[in-house]
């Protein structure tokens, strides 16, 4: 007879197997209800591309369970005289978690491997490559939440093992928690001896559920704080996440025994089950969690379990209709292969997505998608995990060794092959700065209708993305982890001359810096940078990247033209638009203006170019010339990313110390702006132009600059 208390394997994650019948304390409503959590993800994921809720309440469950058998060691089935330390003994607990969790945690990584490589653009063989090994060795939430904050991985398209981050964190917490139950144990052992009191099973719950909470509350405390400054990286936050499965901890512990009426036993279980199922619909937990929002999945969670459990039930009553629902054997066998489910439906979705070069699927794709999810899930639970995990009943011993020789060997081959990705993607270096112009004649197969031949482009698709602006490679270029009153700078072009142009803003300006520096080396003017991404020269509007606003772009810009104030450069070189917000083309927002009114109002002289057309986040022109396709269907209509008529032409007059740029016509044809003009890549990412594409622009820029400054 198993109880939550001693089943090992209800430790953790969704891979629980149901209970053949409702023995004695055996609770068959939280596999049912594991059931419900993995339908939630699953089906929020392929059909509405939203957070469910579905993980939180994996996370409480797997503290409630593992948490719940720790002290069962430890209070119930050991005398007080068996140190703290023996009855955990970390050793077989980490191997049952071992044999449960990485079998087929590991078949689905050789898998993923092995669609990478059929189906994935080689451009993303190597970061994929990394989030294999991210994933496999349990801190793919950390490298998740770190590349969020990367400027130069910020483009990476949805991941096909993104949904791991849970399983990463669940594996830091069982770690973390077996750690710190040893610690305590082998203080409360020695203070034991001379404190008799310390052997009583309830002041051990007490100083174990006090130790839970004081965590869980700092751990509640700084997802709360950590969601207003930085959500993206508080989402994988494994501090920030903590709280969750605590708080399932900390019901173990503290499992209130108060008996209540059946009718309101009943309506408390609805109400919890109608929050679980919905909160995904009034909750946008991407944005929310883990911070205060995702109290309502987790309550629900835990409210589920207490009027389930027998310390709610009055003498003689049974199970509530709700826990009865959720023990239905369809449910429960949901909930039996809720693990593999999880691990198979997501890599499917994403990868059916990148064949079939679509955003999001139908309800027919859809119902597809999970169809072969569930064979998946089912066929890994019954021939992977049960017999790795329970020694017995999965087959013969033979059976077990070959199985575990196959696994073996698809590791080891997945293990070479990332290996060889992120060495190949480590070692790969473009090498374009001396390219044939009459073979690579770039943008001057617009501007001057030059010859375009036959010959391969450059960079090469897989190399486009590494195709970055020379201070990149010097680090001159302020990053958003930097402090607001941080100008990184970088001098170019002649070091020595005495006339200076200012290149100043953020990667739209940057990326001039590898033509500017040739012109300046070629005519004796030097280029001093004041660059950092995503912070174009700016006074009241506060950008928004990657999900988290960025006040210190605001900083940054005041101290920027206090600084130029002092500098006096002889010229400013910056941007004059941005794409539109709402809508196609672009425009010169406000804040351009109140910056240029700045430059006018000094004096200063300012050279302004137009932004580069952007082409849609879902379609990175490398990756899609990786795959096969066209130049002319992997850029975007030049209707819709820039507007008809220049914007600055309406505002020039007002600013006669400016000169404004406009080299769409480099860039774009009458209608289409595509992938590769002139045999050279246009794009690094979807709105960066390679460094290789900017060098192109020499002939056109290094004329318009001799025309603004007459300095030769």
């Amino acid at each position: 007879m198993r109880t939550p208390m001693t089943d090992e394997k209800s430790v953790a994650t969704p891979n629980e197997d149901a209970a053949t019948g409702n023995t004695s304390g055996y609770r068959l409503d939280l596999d049912g209800l594991r059931g419900i959590a993995i339908a939630l993800v699953a089906i929020f994921h392929v059909w509405f591309g939203r957070v469910s809720g579905g993980v939180d309440v994996f996370l409480t469950l797997s503290g409630y369970f593992f948490v719940a058998s720790l002290l069962k060691h430890v209070i119930a089935t050991q005398p007080a005289s068996v140190s703290w330390n023996r009855a955990i003994n970390p050793g077989p607990r980490l191997w049952r978690l071992f044999r449960r969790l990485i079998p087929a945690l590991f078949l689905v990584l050789a898998v993923v491997t092995l669609l990478i490589a059929l189906v994935m653009p080689k451009t993303r063989w190597g970061p994929l490559g990394a989030e294999v090994q991210a994933s496999a060795l349990y801190y793919q939430n950390w490298h998740l939440a770190f590349q969020s904050q990367d400027y130069a991985a910020a483009d990476s398209a949805i991941s096909p093992m993104q949904h791991l981050w849970s399983m990463s964190m669940q594996g830091q917490f069982f770690v973390i928690t077996m750690v710190c139950a040893l610690l305590l144990g082998g203080l409360l052992k020695a203070l034991a001896r001379r404190f008799e009191v310390l052997r009583r099973p309830t002041v051990i719950r007490g100083i174990v559920g006090g130790t839970l909470a004081v965590v869980a509350l700092f751990s509640l405390a700084w997802a709360q704080y950590r969601h207003g400054i930085n959500q993206p990286f508080n989402y994988y936050d494994t501090v920030a996440r903590l709280w969750e499965p605590l708080a399932g901890g900390l019901l173990a512990v503290w499992m209130p025994r108060l008996a209540l009426p059946q009718r309101l036993r009943t309506w408390l279980g609805v109400g919890a089950l109608l929050l679980i199922v919905t909160c995904g619909w009034w909750i946008v937990g991407v944005a929310q969690y883990p911070a205060a929002w995702a109290l309502v999945p987790v309550g629900a969670t835990l409210l589920l379990i207490w009027v389930g459990s027998p310390q709610t039930a009055a003498t003689a009553t049974g199970p509530t209709p709700t826990s009865r629902a959720l023990a239905h054997p369809r449910l429960v066998w949901l909930g039996s292969i809720a693990y593999a489910l999880y691990l198979w439906h997501w890599p499917l979705l994403i990868f059916y997505l990148n064949w079939r070069y679509q955003d999001d699927v139908s309800w027919l794709e859809g119902t597809g998608i999970l169809a072969v999810s569930l064979v998946l899930a089912w066929a890994t639970t019954r021939f992977v995990e049960a017999p790795l995990r329970s020694g017995r009943g999965g087959g013969s011993k033979q059976y077990r060794r070959i199985l575990v020789l196959a696994l073996v060997a698809a590791t080891v081959v997945s293990a070479a092959t990332v290996t060889i990705w992120q060495r190949d993607a480590a070692n790969a270096t473009v090498d374009t700065l001396n390219l044939d112009p009459r073979l690579y004649p770039g943008a001057r197969a617009y501007l001057y209708d030059a010859g375009v031949p036959n010959v391969p482009m450059q960079p090469s698709p897989e190399l486009a993305p590494k195709d970055w602006p020379i201070t990149w490679e010097d680090s001159v270029t302020g990053q958003f982890t930097d402090a607001p009153d941080r100008i990184r700078s970088g001098v170019y072009g002649d070091p020595t001359a005495t006339r200076t142009i200012a290149l100043v803003g953020g990667s739209h300006a940057d990326q001039w810096i590898d033509a500017l520096n040739i012109i300046g080396q070629r005519y004796h003017f030097r280029i001093k940078t004041y660059l950092r991404v995503g912070c174009a020269l700016t006074t009241s509007h506060v950008y928004t990247w990657f999900g988290r606003k960025y006040p210190e772009c605001n900083e940054w810009s005041r101290r920027v033209m206090a600084q130029l104030a002092v500098d006096k450069p002889d010229v400013v070189f910056t941007n004059s638009t941005r794409p539109a917000e709402e809508g196609p083309g672009d425009y010169v927002p406000s804040d351009y203006e109140e910056i240029f009114a700045q430059f006018r109002d000094r004096g200063q002289r300012v050279i302004a170019l137009r932004d580069n057309p952007w082409v849609s986040a879902k379609l990175k022109p490398p990756e899609c010339l990786a795959t096969g396709r066209k130049p002319q269907v992997c850029g975007v209509d030049r209707d819709r990313a820039m507007s008809p008529v220049d914007p600055t032409i309406a505002i020039a007059g007002k600013y006669p110390n400016m000169t404004f740029l406009d080299y769409t016509d480099g860039i774009c044809n009458d209608t289409y702006c595509p992938a590769v003009v002139g045999n050279i890549v246009v794009y690094r990412d979807f709105h960066h132009l390679t460094a290789t594409y900017i060098r192109s622009f020499i002939p056109q820029l290094e004329t318009d600059l001799q025309r603004s400054l007459r300095w030769w």
